[in-house]
């Protein structure tokens, strides 16, 4: 469903994404595992044709990336972490907006806009205009507009940063239900326990590069590892995660491994 081949990203002399492979299927959850800068949002908005790659080439659903952007973009969904909403607008009318925008109408359009109002918790808020909602009512109403379009393959980057529990069970078992309708979904994360519940193969991705990709078990077992938290830090490398040159500071590795771990 995606394949992507050496792609390179770069924004003047920094270089976001170096040359990234993999292949995502449909029916499959693949998660983008790699912490905060290493180019995981970049390559989403390069398969969701919101940027364009300077070299290498990927398709989506069959559709080329460069050549067929607009039917890449009705097939796909995305969640972006920094998504905003208009602040006078209710969040229901986000959604007839956004529905409308994908030639959605009438009662096909209701149906979808009440499913994901009831299934993501946004019923209490959505008839009133968005200024002053939380992080975690924002992320919710994001979340519909992406999945307004019951699209073939869902990109979410960072699904269930800043939601509560109850949320980010509600988005967990959507992710569930889409790999069971036979979607194809990849996640970006940085969440050892976000992959461990959701994906069914990683890509661990450092620097703008696939360090290595494939099921947990079988990360662990390359780099002889109990768990998939100790498979990405021998992955990676501790001295990466805790940047060659500069004087290591007491905790810093445990604070890393904390912040995989989703705890403060």
């Amino acid at each position: 469903m995606i394949e992507a081949h050496e792609l390179v990203k770069r924004f003047g002399k920094v270089v976001a994404v170096d040359g990234l492979s993999f292949t995502a299927h449909a029916g499959e959850v693949f998660g983008l595992l790699g912490p905060n800068g290493a180019g995981k949002t970049t390559t989403l908005r390069l398969l969701a044709t919101v940027l364009e790659p300077n070299a290498g080439s990927a398709t989506v659903g069959g559709y080329d990336i460069r050549t067929q952007k607009q039917k890449v973009r009705s097939i796909v969904g995305l969640l972006v972490e920094d998504a905003g909403l208009y602040s006078r607008v209710t969040a229901r009318e986000h959604l007839r907006y956004f529905g409308r925008l994908h030639g959605l109408n009438g009662s096909d359009l209701k149906k979808r806009m009440d499913f994901l109002i009831d299934v993501l918790g946004i019923a209490e808020f959505a008839d009133r205009q968005t200024e002053g909602f939380s992080r975690g009512m924002q992320r919710r109403v994001v979340m519909a507009i992406a999945l307004i379009h019951a699209p073939q393959v869902v990109i979410l980057d960072e699904p269930t940063i800043g939601l509560d529990v109850v949320s980010t069970r509600a988005v967990r078992d959507l992710i569930a239900a889409f790999r069971a309708e036979g979607r194809c979904v990849i996640i970006s994360t940085h969440l050892m326990d976000e992959v461990q519940r959701l994906c069914d193969r990683v890509g661990i991705i450092y620097d703008g590069k696939l360090m290595d990709q494939g099921t947990p078990r079988e990360l662990m077992a390359r780099t002889g590892t109990p768990d998939l938290e100790t498979a990405f830090v021998e992955t990676v490398g501790a001295e990466r995660l805790l940047d060659v040159g500069r004087p290591p500071r007491p905790g810093r590795l445990a604070r890393l491994v904390r912040r995989l771990r989703g705890q403060p």
